[in-house]
């Protein structure tokens, strides 16, 4: 079973993109993703530095719920 949703969104961060992403899914796919983007839309190196600091920057989900099987 896949741990908790957690979620990130960009307009909790200013940039100068003005960009409006916001993505959510398990921590791990959440943070691929998220350093993905980051690298390729806001022009970050990608590191391990990055990864850790947007690790710490992922929320839970509100109102998140385990999916049914």
């Amino acid at each position: 079973m896949p741990g908790p949703r957690k979620m990130i969104d960009c307009r909790n961060f200013p940039n100068e993109q003005n960009c409006t992403i916001a993505i959510s899914g398990t921590e791990e796919e959440l943070l691929d993703l998220a350093v993905h983007h980051a690298v390729t839309v806001h022009g970050h190196q990608q590191t391990a530095e990055l990864r850790e600091q947007i690790r710490s920057m992922l929320t839970d989900e509100a109102g998140a719920k385990a999916a049914s099987v």
